[in-house]
């Protein structure tokens, strides 16, 4: 498996519970841009993502994961989460989410289940996601009436790529970039790109 941890001590903690265990890491790196990097030399069976990494978070990576076609196992390693992210990282079938505060404990059990699988949720998350599938009323998000391949390309606008690197991560053409963006310029109701970023830090993403 691949894991993409910025913190030192958290890594070396996932090291430990792993070792003697049938998980074996095959790559260990320090920031999401670093995970899409070395996903076609390491090949990776599982990933293991900090959602709160440098140059693309843990949801970011999945996001281009799955807007890809690849649907290799992802867990989603976080600190905390709010309704958004989860929400999101539901949409996209995200395998796993363990809190930080509880890995020692339940990092091991999402592995074993995804593995068999099946998906593994924090108590705490799937609690407030069967909150959110109960209240669609509460959700407020602009986002949603985008596709997912406009959320990407939208989600990468707001990290600050151009059109071209948007096209090389997405495995685009630069024109069916355009072309996304004005759709989804149409759909928020903006006029630029930097319309669409004032709105991501609105929404606090």
């Amino acid at each position: 498996m691949l894991v993409a941890e910025d913190d030192p001590l958290t890594l070396a903690g996932i090291e430990i519970l792993l070792d003697k265990t049938n998980f074996e890491i095959v790559a260990k790196v320090n920031s999401g841009a670093a995970a899409l990097e070395i996903l076609a030399s390491a090949r990776p069976d599982m990933l293991i993502l900090d959602n709160s990494m440098p140059e693309r978070t843990g949801l970011d990576v999945l996001r281009t994961l799955r807007n890809r076609g690849d649907n290799r196992p992802v867990i989603l390693l976080t600190g905390s989460l709010n309704d958004l992210i989860t929400k999101e990282a539901m949409q996209l079938g995200v395998n796993g989410i363990v809190i930080k505060s509880t890995a020692p404990r339940d990092l091991l059990v999402c592995l074993e289940t995804v593995a068999q699988g099946r998906r593994w949720l924090d108590q705490e998350v799937m609690q407030r996601a069967m909150d959110l599938a109960m209240s669609p009323d509460l959700s407020t998000d602009p986002l949603d009436g985008l596709s997912s391949r406009e959320r990407a390309v939208a989600a990468l606008v707001q990290r600050g790529l151009r059109n071209k690197e948007i096209a090389d991560e997405l495995g685009l053409t630069e024109g069916t970039v355009k072309v996304h963006l004005h759709k989804v310029f149409d759909k928020l109701g903006v006029r630029s790109r930097t319309d669409l970023i004032l709105l991501a830090q609105e929404r606090g993403a």
